[in-house]
């Protein structure tokens, strides 16, 4: 069974926006990284390719309820 992806949005200091959909562990990860004040780079594994996150720069990360996809999937 694939992991749980959760969509996930990273603001940061000079004002840019990202969003991503990670696995849900991933996103846990960032979360306590930024909890733990760590500085230097996170690398996050995202549906769309792989982001390099410098910690020291993101102001904030919203973490988006599920939401209904539209389309087929397979249980």
């Amino acid at each position: 069974m694939a992991e749980e992806q959760v969509r996930i949005e990273i603001g940061f200091d000079g004002g840019q926006i990202m969003g991503a959909y990670v696995p849900s562990a991933a996103a846990e990860e960032l979360e306590r990284a930024l909890a733990e004040g760590r500085d230097g780079a996170l690398p996050l594994e995202a549906e769309d390719g792989r982001y390099t996150v410098s910690l020291r720069r993101v102001l904030y990360v919203k973490r988006f309820s599920r939401e209904g996809r539209v389309g087929f999937t397979s249980a």
